[in-house]
């Protein structure tokens, strides 16, 4: 607040303060007007003179603010007058240490260009002494420069190359000695870790029996009996060898089935043809059980555990199948031990390995889609999900598609060796077995054919007709047309072929 304010404020609260606390007086009458020559009264020479020392405190107080002001100002003025001369000071100072480095700079300029042109003369020096032998060396060789550079690099060249091709050479001969004795150990390895014992197996399986009146007991009266288990089972009975029934199939599934259920009718005694076709369903269930039993035991003889159940049961059906006359079940038990082995050896990844070598082969005993057994076995193993990298090795292990792994050229390795080894296939069979599979093709390709056997080594076709959709014209009619069929599309097969079309209806009722 400024003086004039305060004194302002002072002045029109005076009458206020004078008149605080006491008693208010009584109203009185409106005082009588002064006249001009009227004498000041004493309450207004009091509050004059008050007011007057109060402007003199004032006055005294804005004196002693204004020099404390003052005071305080010179002290500042003379601080930064201070402040200033000492950044004069060190500004002088700092000006006169970068002249100082400025001189030294142009003084080591001067130094570095009076030595460059002491170089650069020392140079040229050099250069003209260097011309000059050279020129003395070629007058004297009589080459030029650029010749006898030519003629150095080539020499050099050349002692260069004698040099590299005996390493080379040297290197071929010992990697081939190596790698030939170790290929050698590595397969005799494998090939003996990978042994099992081996017998071969092929269209016809032998039922001894002890007495000769037995065999009248299987033919029945009139035959019937073993027509109708020739009929049920597809296989053929021979009961001419003394001491045995020979069952002649190339199914091995199918001849098995007809052995086991031979040998339970021989052991019941019981032979007709209502029991006979009920001892086949029977025994049909249980082999489906044994198959998965036999695929379990193969998983487990080469340690791999928790496939899918689908996957083991056509596992179970490589134990009545087999490749060119060699057992599937005894070809994958091997050749997988011996792609372990391999693996094992070079450092793959040995659970694919095993893996892949126990399911190469599963599109072989797939018979209701069309395909290559390695295009089929590629599409079962995708719909069971089996990883990604035993799927390739089962795709690229005849080389269909290119290697894509370690992996995959070791399951071919160990295949080629499994199935090339002496005496492990016989080329023979297969081709026997693609004939009779096209016989019973070629016959249930028409129309009203409930069944079709191939027997007698492909000499006859027995063919079962559904009499509900053939009378006996009808299959008269189809014997002839499978008979034209073969002739047709069969061009190769030595001798007769016999086409045999049964169709008999059986009623039967139960109280």
């Amino acid at each position: 607040m400024s003086f004039f304010s305060r004194f302002t404020k002072i002045v029109s609260n005076q009458p206020a303060q004078k008149s605080a606390g006491k008693p208010q007086a009584k109203p009185q009458k409106p005082p009588k007007t002064k006249t001009p020559n009227a004498k000041p009264t004493p309450q207004s020479t009091i509050n004059l003179a008050e007011i007057e020392n109060k402007a003199r405190e004032l006055i005294i107080e804005a004196k002693d603010k204004a020099f404390d002001i003052k005071r305080q100002a010179d002290a500042n003025a003379q601080r930064m007058v201070q402040d200033a001369g000492k950044l004069k000071e060190e500004a002088l100072r700092q000006r006169a240490e970068l002249e100082h480095k400025l001189g030294a700079i142009e003084h080591r300029e001067k130094s570095v260009s009076s030595q460059e042109q002491v170089i650069t003369k020392k140079l040229e020096s050099i250069d003209a002494t260097k011309k000059k032998q050279l020129e003395k060396l070629e007058k004297i060789a009589k080459l030029k420069k650029e010749e006898a550079q030519e003629l150095i690099i080539k020499a050099y060249e050349n002692r260069m190359t004698r040099d590299i091709a005996e390493i080379i050479t040297g290197a071929e001969k010992k990697a081939k000695a190596e790698a030939e004795v170790k290929s050698k150990e590595l397969l005799v390895e494998a090939m003996r870790h990978g042994a099992t014992d081996y017998v071969a197996e092929y269209t016809v399986s032998l039922i001894k029996v002890k007495d000769e009146e037995i065999k009248g007991r299987v033919i029945g009266r009139e035959g019937r009996n073993i027509r109708t288990f020739e009929k049920v089972t597809g296989v053929e009975v021979d009961l001419d060898e003394a001491g045995v029934i020979r069952l002649s199939c190339f199914d091995s599934i199918r001849r098995e089935i007809a052995r086991v259920t031979l040998e339970k009718l021989l052991a019941d005694g019981r032979i007709q043809p209502s029991r006979i076709e009920e001892v086949y369903q029977r025994v049909k269930k249980d082999l489906e059980r044994l198959m998965h039993q036999e695929g379990e035991k193969l998983c487990h003889a080469v340690k791999v555990y928790n496939l899918p159940i689908p996957v083991i049961d056509m596992l179970g059906r490589f134990k009545y199948r087999f490749s060119y006359g060699q057992s599937m079940i005894t070809h994958t038990l091997e050749e997988t031990k011996i792609g372990i082995k391999l693996a094992h050896e070079v450092g793959a990844d040995v659970n694919i390995v095993r893996l892949a070598c126990l399911l190469h082969d599963i599109g072989k005993v797939i018979n209701d889609e069309e395909g290559t057994h390695v295009e089929l076995g590629v599409k079962f193993l995708k719909k069971h999900r089996l990883p990604q990298a035993v799927i390739d090795c089962v795709a690229e292990h005849h080389e269909d598609k290119p290697f894509s792994s370690t992996e995959s050229v070791l399951v071919y390795i160990s295949d080629a060796i499994s199935g090339s080894r002496p005496g492990a296939r016989y080329e023979d069979h297969d081709g026997y077995i693609q004939r009779m599979t096209e016989l019973e093709d070629i016959a249930k390709s028409f129309n009203g054919v409930k069944s079709a056997f191939a027997i007698q080594a492909g000499r006859e076709v027995r063919v079962i007709a559904n009499p509900q959709e053939l009378d006996d014209d009808g299959a008269t009619k189809l014997a002839n047309d499978i008979r034209d069929k073969i002739k047709e599309d069969v061009k190769d097969f030595p001798g007769q072929i016999k086409v045999s079309v049964t169709r008999e209806t059986k009623t039967e009722a139960t109280t």
